[in-house]
């Protein structure tokens, strides 16, 4: 190797990423990346992209009322999730907590679905007076798999998009105002920011022994020793994060730069397309519902 070459080495490992260069960076360098295959398609796609593909089927799952229906879209979802997101301890736990919701969701809407209304050719239970049909148990049933269905499919937004990203492409692509948007973004980062606060302030009571004793009305007095805290840190915070806008001249201009882009490319509108396609042939394969 080369002195010049090595030179180049120790400047592009020594010096940091510049603002203009980032602004052709393709990802953001600061924001927490996912270790994901290639496979993984979800997690590249833009954000819009995401959402508005799975909208036709949600419309459509509002309004059916047959079992068939909402069991095609539910396993479409989970098939995309298990190609398109990361295999991960959160992905099982929701997908076998969505069919269990469901079935409970069925059974609890059964139970008090009006039985005049119903099919009562086919008794499941009877206890007295009061008797459970198969057609309030398939009304039930029904509405717990369109829930669990639409669920899932805004899963495949949710479990593969960050809020920022949302944020960056609804300013970009909707030419929604950065105002609102940045503004946004800021009141969502408050979240994480009063948990490390919170923590940070049960550590010191901890410390100080103030944890008040076992019991519930120990507990409630704990929160309530935390609120004061906990609300002079928010209002401390809020300040840091006008003073960093006001000197960034936030607002002053109608539009902004932006570091990273979030473009909007061909591999989106095929993902939307393709959605689409699937949700209308589902729909065509499975008319007519029983829309009454």
């Amino acid at each position: 190797m080369t002195a010049s070459e090595m030179n180049a080495v120790e400047k592009s490992t020594v010096e940091p990423l510049t603002a203009a260069q980032g602004v052709h960076a393709p990802v953001d360098p600061y924001a927490q990346r996912v270790a994901a295959s290639p496979v993984r398609f979800l997690y590249p796609l833009n954000p819009l992209a995401k959402l508005a593909a799975p909208i036709p089927a949600i419309v459509l799952l509002v309004f059916v009322r047959d079992l068939a229906t909402p069991a095609a879209f539910l396993l479409l979802a989970y098939a995309i999730l298990l190609v398109g997101v990361s295999f991960t301890r959160r992905l099982v736990l929701l997908l076998v907590a969505l069919p269990l919701g469901a079935a409970l969701i069925g059974l609890s809407f059964s139970l008090w679905t009006d039985a005049s209304r119903v099919d009562q050719s086919v008794v499941i239970w009877q206890i007295g007076e009061w008797t459970l049909y198969g057609g309030a148990l398939e009304v039930g049933m029904a509405t717990g798999l369109r829930i669990a269905a639409i669920v899932a499919l805004t899963l495949i937004a949710g479990l593969s998009t960050a809020g920022p990203d949302v944020v960056r492409a609804s300013v970009q692509q909707l030419r929604v105002p950065y105002r609102i948007g940045y503004t946004a973004l800021a009141a969502f980062r408050f979240v994480p920011r009063f948990g490390h606060e919170l923590d940070v302030i049960r550590q010191a009571h901890r410390v100080r022994g103030a944890h008040g004793g076992r019991g519930p009305f120990a507990a409630v007095a704990r929160w309530f020793g935390y609120i004061v805290p906990l609300l002079a840190g928010a209002i401390r915070h809020a300040e840091r994060v006008a003073l960093a806008m006001d000197a960034r001249a936030f607002g002053a201009y109608p539009d902004r730069t932006e570091r990273h882009l979030v473009p909007f490319r061909a591999r989106d509108v095929v993902f939307i397309v393709l959605l689409w396609a699937v949700s209308a042939i589902i729909a065509w394969t499975l008319f007519p519902w029983g829309l009454a």
